[in-house]
């Protein structure tokens, strides 16, 4: 394929325990990431909303991202985990683009969406941004009343039939219509934190997305707050196909179908990060293939 470079920014149960002692057998043989991105064997074939092939990212000169290859599929929500500082939301963020405005940002290999070069010529960046909806680390509502929230995007986009339907829809989906229905004049400012964080994910809603990226969306959230993010991600799953990047190893257990753990690599001086396994999340949490990925599951390092 082709590389092109562009220059442009209450509980939960858990579902999988993560492994506190040595790595299972087989977990200390070294596997390609072109390797451990593939498909679990008896994992039923499903479509590939991303394809994401050798994907490079620097920033003024200085490698962020080196040589990501994986596909991500329909219908399931995929973690993204690892260290600090190795290219998790730059990964995140080239997915729709948002790295565009950020100075010096280079780009070479290709993400696919749907088979479409997203950074393709005459690709149109806001109509990447409305099918692939972005939910950020800390809480961003706007200094506008709960329904201009859920209401401005779709009014800029001229979406603006049956709008009263579309923001109760929106806050239906995110779990938040019966807490705020009799207050929707009021200020999104004045809702908790964790009611602010279900708001912006209405608001990424009330565009109709195909997919929703989510950049640690309850690192700044209580553990309650957190439960009912996660809950919530639960059942949006059914209706997208949802990237999320978490710090929070045992949130990634408890939530996601599909788990890639990125790290930093090195290249002379030069420090990038990369993906190093890419599997079902039981497969990564308790049989990780590379030695890196049990080191960071069981805590060694990171």
């Amino acid at each position: 394929m082709r590389s092109e470079s562009h220059s442009r920014g209450s509980a939960v149960i858990p579902r999988v325990r993560i492994l506190t002692g040595e790595p299972r057998d087989g977990a200390h043989g070294l596997v390609p990431a072109e390797r451990s991105g593939a498909r679990a064997l008896q994992a039923p074939e499903r479509e590939a909303i991303f394809d994401i092939r050798e994907l490079s990212v620097s920033y003024e000169g200085s490698p962020a991202l080196t040589g990501v290859s994986m596909r991500i599929e329909r219908g399931l929500i995929t973690a993204v985990i690892g260290p600090s500082g190795c290219g998790k939301s730059t990964f995140l963020r080239c997915l729709n683009r948002m790295n565009d405005s950020v100075r010096g940002f280079t780009l070479t290999g290709s993400v696919r969406y749907h088979g479409h070069d997203v950074y393709g010529a005459g690709v149109d960046p806001v109509e990447v941004r409305r099918r692939i909806g972005m939910v950020f680390q800390r809480p961003n509502p706007l200094p506008k009343s709960i329904y201009d929230n859920v209401a401005w995007a779709p009014r800029n986009l001229k979406m603006k039939a049956r709008l009263e339907e579309r923001v109760e829809r929106s806050l239906r989906a995110a779990a938040l219509w019966e807490e705020v229905k009799d207050r929707l004049g009021k200020s999104a400012l004045g809702l908790s934190g964790g009611q602010q964080q279900r708001l912006c994910i209405a608001r990424a809603m009330a565009i109709e997305p195909d997919v929703l990226l989510l950049d640690e969306p309850a690192s700044a959230l209580d553990p309650v707050a957190s439960a009912s993010i996660e809950e919530l991600l639960h059942t949006l799953k059914h209706r997208y196909t949802i990237v999320i990047v978490t710090h929070n190893m045992q949130q990634a257990a408890r939530i996601a179908d599909r788990t890639a753990f990125f790290s930093l690599a090195s290249s002379g001086e030069l420090r990038a990060g990369t993906l190093v396994e890419y599997n079902d999340t039981e497969e990564i949490f308790t049989r990780p293939r590379d030695p890196r990925t049990g080191d960071y599951v069981t805590g060694r390092f990171g």
